[in-house]
Formats: C-alpha cells, structure tokens, sequence
C-alpha cells in the first residue's frame, strides 16, 4: 500500500539524498561565493572568510530551518496522535507531502490509527451485544466490589431486589437488609443453593431461586458475582413428569400383584364351592407370597419419602462393618481406616445393604462381591465391588434417577436411596465400570469430627 501511494507523488527521494543535495548545494554557493569575494578582494583572505560566513551562514540557518520545520511538526503530531491512542481516541490521521522514510513512517502510523479504530468499533460493537444479553437474561446478575458497593447489576437483579429502580452504587449489606430472609439465610450459608420466597402473584404461592456465588480478582480488586436464577416453573414441570413416572410404576406394580391376587382368590372360592380343599394352601401361599412383595413395595417408597436428617455421631468403622456382614455376606478389601466415620449408622447401613444387594443380584459369584473402606485426604472413601455384568452408558446415566430400573421386579430406588442419604450427609456418589467386569460403586464421605 505505501509503494502504491509513492508512485502516485512521482519520484522517490530518501532522506539520506535529499540532505546529501542540501549540504552539496550550500557547499557549491560557499565556494562561488569566496571565488567572487576574491576576485573582488585579491590579497584579502580573512575579509573574504568573513565576509564568506556573513553570507552563507544566514542562507545555511534559512534553508535548513526549513527543512527541519515540517520533520519537528511531523513529530509533534505523532506525539500528539499517539496520546490520543493512549486516550482510546483513534480518529486521527496525518500527512506527509514528502515521498520518503517519513512517509513511510506516517502511512504505518495512519494504518495503525485504522486497525485500532476498527478494533475499537468490534469491541464497542461486542460490548454493546453482551451488555444486551446480560441485561436481558432471566438470571439476575449482580457484580459487588469488595463485599461493598454494587458495581453492576442488569434488569432481571433490579426487579428482583429493587423493585426495577438502579443497584449500581448502592451498598450490598443495604439491599441484603431489605430483601426477603430467605435470600439472606441463602448467602450465609455460602458457596451455591436454593432458596424460597413467598409470591406476590399466587395466594399462598412459592418462587424458588438458586442462587451461585463466584469470587475473582478483577483490577486488583476482589469481587463477587452473585447469579440468581428463577426455577419455580423449571422445577413444577419436573415435579409433574416425576409424579406421572411414579404414578405409572404404581400403577405397573400394583396391576401385577392385584391382578394375580383376584385371579387366585377367584380359583380359592371355586375350589371351596367344589369342596376340592387340597390346593388351597398353595393358592394361599402365593397370595401371602404376592401381598409381602407389594407390602414391600409400598414400604420402599415410604421409606425414601420419609427419609429423615440424619444424626451424626462418631463410629467406630470396624464394629460397623462387622455389624452390616451379619445383614450380607461380603468380601472386606485392605484395612479400615483407624479413625471414627462421622455418620448416621441406621442410614448409612441401609444404603450399604442396598448397594451390596445389588452387587449379589448383579450375576457376580458370592465370594467377588468385595467392600473397602478408606480415608482418602479429608474424605471416607466407600467402594462396592463386584464381578457381575456392569452397565452400559445409557443405564449409568440413569442409575442414580428415582424410579429407574432395569429389573423386571426393581422398583428403582435402591441407588436412588443410597444417592439421598449421601447426598444428607454431605457426601456423593458414583458408579463406574471396572476392568475384567463388574461394577464399583463409590460413597465419599467427608471425614468431619463432631465439636
């Protein structure tokens, strides 16, 4: 692009050149000027050198001066336009008449100028999008600098905690103090949660929130983001497609064990109307067989819908252990840790028994199923092991999902169960195929110590 621009000023000059040119030039009229000078005064060399430099001297100072006048311009500009890109202003662009270094110095300059200038615009332009979204986004959004003054907070966070009048600038310990003691029981207890609010549009209504918590350096400055987000409708269509799911296994279970009871006690009345008596305590041997499996049934889900908070004591894990092998045989793996498990015994145990049933009823040989116990860093690492089929990646998905089974008989919540009580504990679980086969399915435990 500069060489495009210099053909179109004609001739090229360089610097070098065009002052080698001056300097030769005022050279040649200083000797024409001391050959005249001489001619005119012959014998007289100090007055010709003075009367020389009187003359040349001025033309010299002139000449020059106007030469260097434009460059101490030029640079002059370039400060100038380089405070202004230091401002963020990048509208200026110079010139140079000159086809020269310079030029070319002043064509990158004013290239430089519109790719900062171009730049400027995509950011304003991505600026003014995001802040679009941001503001628009149902997820109120709240940015506090230094646990005080709100630096940020776009539509959704106004309406929600300022009756849609402006956040920024305001204290955050002032609005907390306002809002609903809901929010303000949710950010005591820190890190992310769910809160719930009474509605103002539903007589005896609810909104639940969840509310996330992010802190960041930003300027050198410690900051808080706080994300807000409504789940009240996300959560009461997943509560109804729950309860049709739980309706339809209900349902399912109790077809398949009613329909067999009618159809028996209808064959028991035959047969006593027939006086034939010899199989009736087969018949009723199966109705009882049929009714403790529904009263099993029932009693499951009673069971995970009552699931109370847990009571947290220190245990002894070996007497722990030895106490669940009276309830499922097992193989135990390594040694126990030497330190007390913070836990409720009764629940923890009910998810052990259903986890090592499980593992029983999984085609893996007896003597394969295998529990460890260990502390792992701050946490009790509780493994199930076993040498049965596994799961493939469909049924590992939903394994832990309330109601989901793959047993024809499977009510779907022993693993849900085992999941909520190490969920209650402050804990989680995992599932995980193993090498050579089987299934292992983990229990982490915190290793807390009770004040």
């Amino acid at each position: 692009m500069p060489n495009r621009d210099h053909s179109r000023r004609g001739l090229r000059l360089s610097l070098v050149t065009r002052w080698s040119a001056l300097v030769g030039t005022l050279l040649a009229l200083g000797i024409l000027i001391t050959l005249g000078l001489m001619h005119f005064f012959p014998g007289q060399p100090l007055l010709v050198f003075g009367l020389c430099l009187l003359l040349v001297v001025p033309i010299a100072v002139i000449t020059i001066r106007s030469e260097i006048q434009p460059i101490l311009s030029l640079f002059r500009a370039l400060q100038g336009t380089v405070t202004s890109y230091q401002d963020g202003d990048f509208s200026f662009s110079l010139h140079w008449k000159q086809n020269d270094e310079l030029a070319d110095l002043v064509a990158a300059h004013n290239e430089l100028g519109n790719v900062l200038r171009n730049q400027r615009l995509d950011l304003v332009q991505r600026e003014l999008l995001l802040d679009t979204m941001v503001q628009n986004t149902p997820v109120a959004m709240l940015l506090i600098a230094d646990s005080g003054p709100i630096a940020y907070a776009n539509i959704a966070a106004r309406q929600l905690l300022n009756q849609g009048r402006k956040l920024e600038g305001h204290q955050f310990r002032d609005i907390v103090e306002a809002a609903s003691p809901a929010f303000k029981e949710a950010l005591a207890r820190g890190g992310d949660g769910l809160f719930t609010v009474a509605s103002a549009a539903e007589e005896d209504g609810e909104e639940v929130y969840h509310l996330a918590r992010r802190s960041f350096s930003l300027n050198g400055r410690k900051h808080d983001l706080l994300l807000i987000r409504q789940l009240t409708l996300e959560l009461r269509r997943q509560e109804v497609q729950t309860w049709k799911k739980v309706i339809r296994v209900i349902s399912h279970e109790l077809n398949n064990s009613l329909a067999p009871l009618t159809s028996l006690a209808h064959s028991g009345a035959e047969l006593v109307r027939r006086g034939q008596t010899e199989r009736l305590p087969q018949i009723l041997a199966t109705i009882t067989e049929r009714t403790r499996h529904l009263e099993s049934f029932i009693l499951g889900y009673a069971r995970f819908a009552k699931l109370p908070t847990p009571r947290l004591e220190m245990h002894d894990w070996a007497a722990f252990v030895e106490r669940l092998g009276a309830e499922v045989p097992f193989r135990l793996g390594g040694e126990l840790p030497p330190e007390p498990g913070c836990f409720d015994p009764a629940q923890l145990e009910q998810a052990l028994l259903n986890l090592l049933k499980n593992a029983h009823e999984s085609g893996s040989a007896p003597d394969r199923v295998e529990l460890q116990i260990r502390r792992v860093q701050d946490v009790f690492r509780i493994e199930v092991m076993d040498r049965g089929q596994g799961m493939n990646d469909a049924v590992l998905t939903n394994a832990l999902v309330p109601f989901y089974s793959t047993k024809r008989s499977g009510t779907g919540l022993g693993l849900a169960l085992a999941r909520e009580i190490a969920e209650a504990h402050g804990g989680r679980i995992t599932l995980g195929n193993r090498d050579g086969g089987g299934l292992t399915v983990t229990i982490l435990l915190p290793a807390v110590t009770l004040a």
